[in-house]
């Protein structure tokens, strides 16, 4: 949290009009503005002149505002001169609206192109303070902790919402504060657990109520976001709201591929023996005839990771899922294609997995127009849909479609939405009485896109679906520690720094990196569109407890190399790691060859997922969030990666090492170690 840009600016101003050096040393002053906030004393001894209210109030952040002032009133900062009395009453005006500013820089790749309509609709939703969400880790950490007494006894629906449900008093308040504001609650609707509140309000309405202004941002790729970087709030309400979104989360959600080039025909990289071998295939195939460096097919991932010759036995109590976002969605047509040559058993399945369209999400089964052709839609979309079935089959399948940010043009008069899409899909499943064991997603972005706040209350929603015993998997990113030339912070610093991507901090997901190659496997690297698996540690989520007995001595192995590019002690990434690279991929009717972790993850889902179905037949629990039992002891059950590197931002990268690392994690699963390992952890049903 910051001290608003805007009107510490304005201040300076009043204080300081003649001042030919301000404008160079606002930034410099700002910083110790925000330094304040960590060290504001007990007390501040009251002084001739000093206006009595300033002290009438016991709310910790409010107070901290009042000391800003006593502050300014005296020293200046030793880069201003002393303001005069004027300038300070000015800012108690401002001090006495009782608001505090949040504010987060808009990243790198996005540009400011004009103010947003104030007749547009924006979906605001308010995350409120959880009432017992320690308790809620708790039992997370508790049920999926192989040597506690308590694991695998997920949590329902239901009582995961009583943990985090808000206070009678945070909802009291915030009800007030909207009311005040004439937003009845008639007008309002709530997540499960009313840890959310939602509703729809013109863009101007917003930004009466938050204090702020609305602008639409053109990211690089073209697409565009209608966002407000700095926005505020009554001081009082602080400690009962967590976030409020769309505001200045710039998290953009770019799926995790890399589109390496077109393959016209399938026999063109494959053996006439290899394509008879993926439509009846041996029973004691080998991976050297089952596999092509150039070309992955589900015969390859099903014979490396040793799932070819087991057959799912509790399909429809056994479930897995994906997410699509950004207007993707699951071609079947493509499809029952792709599964007709590479899993002839399985086609069918291509149109009978379920689809759940979330908030207007795509679901577009027609041919693709020449607009979306050249973009490449469903690429993703089919990519994981395709990987997953062709592992998994019959194990049933469901995709949820997700909308959130559709193409947005700057003149329009009200942008159709403007929400975040993790946000919806969170709330959406969150309310499902019952949901896949295994939920794969390929999307994600730089973890310095979103700010802090927002981040962790994602990654507090992810808790939640994990105590209830799902295992969420997130692709790592396809640019190593980060693309070559846009390794910088976004604060106005321009430091140089690794760029850690989320949602793969968050310390309740599964991260997932990228293999290629098969005897042995090593590090996801392709020299024709720079694809390198990515890895790295947040700045934003600290280490969690059941890392520090493999992150700290690699960190510490790493001396100092890349000192100050990383945190040392943050949350290293990723867990695991899987093939990802040159799958064969039927878009639009024709094969294409695809790079990226978007690859590896459906395809350590679809292992994972097979475990759970083995676990839940033996009449147990299936693995639910992964990382406890992972680094204790499901470890030992995958092949460790020994080769490459986390390349990017100019520098090797992190390298992978006997053991963990932050570029393939543990490594690759296979599916009879696992198999195994999870039914010695996991105890029977009562």
């Amino acid at each position: 949290m910051s001290f608003c840009y805007e009107i510490m600016k304005d201040i300076f101003l009043l204080c300081c009009p003649a001042r030919k050096s301000l404008h160079r040393k606002l930034q410099q002053g700002l910083r110790e503005v925000a330094n304040l906030f960590s060290n504001i004393p007990a007390s501040i001894t009251m002084t001739a002149g000093d206006d009595p209210r300033l002290y009438d109030v016991d709310e910790p952040a409010s107070f901290a505002l009042r000391a800003i002032i006593l502050y300014l009133s005296g020293s200046g900062f030793g880069i201003l001169a002393k303001p005069r009395q004027a300038a300070v009453t000015q800012f108690i005006v401002l001090i006495r609206q009782e608001r505090l500013c949040l504010g987060h820089q808009y990243a790198r790749k996005w540009t400011r192109v004009g103010e947003a309509s104030p007749k547009g609709i924006v979906k605001l939703e308010i995350a409120l303070k959880q009432s017992r969400f320690d308790e809620l880790e708790r039992h997370l950490y508790e049920v999926s902790d192989p040597d506690h007494h308590r694991y695998g006894d997920h949590l329902s629906p239901d009582e995961a919402d009583e943990l985090v449900k808000p206070s009678e008093e945070t909802l009291g308040l915030v009800h007030d504060w909207l009311l005040e504001n004439g937003i009845g609650r008639d007008r309002l609707t709530y997540s499960s657990a009313k840890d959310w509140v939602k509703l729809s309000l013109p863009i101007s309405d917003v930004e009466r109520l938050l204090d702020t202004r609305y602008s639409v941002y053109k990211h690089e790729d073209g697409t565009h976001l209608v966002r407000a970087p700095t926005w505020s709030l009554p001081t009082h309400l602080h400690k009962h709201i967590d976030t409020i979104q769309p505001t200045n989360s710039f998290f953009h959600g770019a799926p995790r591929k890399s589109n390496v080039m077109p393959v016209e025909d399938s026999g063109k990289d494959m053996s006439e023996a290899q394509r008879i071998n993926a439509v009846n295939p041996p029973a004691d195939i080998t991976v050297a005839q089952a596999c092509n460096v150039s070309a992955v097919t589900p015969l390859c991932l099903r014979t490396l990771y040793g799932t070819i010759n087991y057959t799912p036995k509790v399909p429809g109590k056994n479930k897995i899922g994906l997410t699509n976002y950004l207007n993707e969605a699951n071609n079947r047509s493509d499809v029952f294609l792709f599964l007709q040559q590479f899993r002839p058993e399985a086609a069918q399945a291509a149109f009978e997995f379920s689809i759940e369209v979330i908030n207007n999400g795509d679901n577009q089964q027609t041919p693709d127009n020449a607009t979306q052709l050249a973009e490449g839609k469903d690429l993703e979309g089919n990519l994981d849909a395709e990987t997953i079935l062709g592992i998994d089959y019959p194990t049933p399948l469901i995709a949820y479609n997700t909308g959130g940010s559709p193409p947005f043009k700057p003149d329009d008069n009200t942008p159709t939405d403007t929400n975040e899409p993790y946000l919806t899909w969170l709330q959406y499943v969150l309310a499902q009485p019952d949901l896949p064991q295994v939920i794969s997603t390929s999307y994600g972005d730089d973890e310095q896109t979103v700010p802090e706040a927002y981040a962790r209350t994602v990654c507090n929603q992810f808790a939640k679906l994990g105590a209830r015993g799902i295992s969420l998997l997130f692709a790592s990113g396809d640019d190593g520690v980060g693309p070559d030339g846009s390794c910088f912070t976004n604060d106005g610093k321009n430091t140089s720094a690794f760029l850690p991507s989320f949602p793969d901090g968050c310390p309740y997901v599964t991260s997932v990196g990228a293999t290629k190659n098969f005897n042995p496997e090593v590090v996801a690297f392709d020299p024709r569109n720079g694809f390198v698996s990515g890895g790295g540690f947040s700045n934003y989520f600290g280490r969690p407890a059941y890392q520090d007995a493999v992150v700290q001595p690699y960190v510490a192995s790493l001396g100092n190399q890349f000192a100050g590019l990383y945190n040392k002690q943050g949350r290293g990434y990723p867990d695991i790691a899987a093939q990802g690279q040159l799958f064969q991929t039927v878009w639009n009717g024709t094969i294409r060859r695809l790079d990226g972790t978007s690859a590896s993850t459906p395809a350590a889902s679809a292992i994972l997922s097979l475990v759970n179905d083995a676990l839940l037949a033996a009449g147990r629990k299936p693995l639910g969030f992964l990382n406890p039992w992972l680094y204790k002891r499901g470890y030992q059950a995958f092949t460790d990666i020994l080769e490459g590197s986390a390349m990017g931002c100019g520098t090797s990268g992190f390298p992978a090492v006997k053991g963990w690392d932050a570029v393939t994690g543990f490594g690759t699963p296979y599916f009879p170690k696992v198999k195994a390992a999870a039914l010695h952890s996991y105890r029977r049903y009562p």
